[in-house]
């Protein structure tokens, strides 16, 4: 078990990730192509990517420098995920070859040998070297993160929308509270279950940045040393209620209709049933209705939080809303 210990002024500095943050989601997506664990939530984006991949520059890089630097293990290099949440890839990237080549070496000795030996992975720490990986992870990320960035983006805003409700329901002390089943809140330690190791953090006045991923899969995670920024990088959570269109050219045809854009705008700040009711003078069937619908159209997404399901907007519909005001 993880502990995170909480001063007052590290709950003042606590926040939530406004952006997938690029190199925790080439990690995690990097795992998720080392195991069967989260396969099935992300079938048909590793069929793509093994497709996409095979044969290619791209996928030999991938396997004989990625997958051995990022192992699906108990530790990988901290350099690799850089700064307290970096939601833009240049500057990720920037901070990864201003790595001091010191640090750099020391990391990777900390790898498991048996996984060193499968290629030259001390190259890396030279400035060369780095240039290549750096290369090597744009491609990555443009070629396997990219395709996904829109839903990963929808998603992330869902789960903000969800937290934001939490903090104002009942302070840092909600946030916290709500983060999920592996995620307990016991103040002032936030107790990270079922993590590779049982050890304790003392924020000492740095605050968390809390970051939701869309590919980590179910354990949270964090980097291993402790003196760096800390994170906290925890799965945005599937529920029966999370729903991605299959079909959206077919149902964006049945969107026709006044009572059905009053609900998409219902939904732009985030909404539930009963609310999306009360500001569109709907009744709750008529809601139920026209949310599915708006949902199959991948104009919405919808979420159950405790009893009830939250509604937020996708990046699809927020355009669509702008283009008919």
């Amino acid at each position: 078990m993880l502990r995170i210990h909480f001063s007052e002024l590290d709950l003042a500095r606590t926040r939530l990730a406004d952006a997938p943050d690029p190199m925790w989601e080439v990690a995690s997506s990097l795992h998720r192509l080392q195991t069967g664990h989260g396969r099935r939530a992300h079938g048909r984006w590793h069929a793509d990517v093994m497709r996409t991949l095979r044969g290619t520059s791209l996928g030999r890089a991938v396997r004989t420098m990625l997958l051995p630097l990022y192992p699906r293990a108990r530790y990988f290099p901290d350099f690799l995920t850089p700064g307290g949440g970096m939601a833009n890839l240049d500057d990720a990237l920037e901070a990864i070859l201003a790595t001091p080549e010191r640090r750099v070496t020391k990391e990777l000795a900390r790898l498991d040998p048996r996984r060193r030996n499968r290629t030259s992975l001390h190259d890396v720490a030279a400035p060369e070297g780095r240039r290549h990986l750096t290369a090597t992870l744009r491609a990555y990320h443009q070629t396997v993160i990219g395709p996904v960035a829109g839903q990963m983006q929808d998603v992330l805003d869902s789960e903000r929308a969800v937290r934001a409700r939490h903090f104002l329901d009942g302070g840092v002390d909600g946030l916290l509270q709500g983060l999920g089943p592996s995620l307990q809140w016991h103040p002032p330690v936030l107790r990270v279950l079922d993590h590779v190791d049982d050890r304790d953090i003392y924020l000492d006045g740095r605050g968390l940045q809390l970051i939701p991923s869309y590919f980590c899969w179910q354990r949270p995670v964090t980097i291993a040393d402790s003196t760096l920024p800390q994170v906290l990088v925890y799965p945005l959570l599937r529920t029966a209620a999370d729903h991605v269109a299959a079909h959206p050219e077919q149902a964006l045809e049945a969107l026709i209709g006044g009572s059905r854009a009053s609900v998409l705008a219902a939904c732009m700040a985030g909404a539930t049933n009963g609310e999306i009711a009360r500001r569109a003078g709907v009744s709750a069937g008529t809601v139920s209705y026209h949310t599915r619908t708006l949902r199959e159209a991948g104009l919405i997404t919808s979420r159950r939080d405790a009893e009830s399901v939250l509604h937020t907007v996708t990046q699809l519909g927020a355009e669509l809303m702008r283009t008919v005001r």
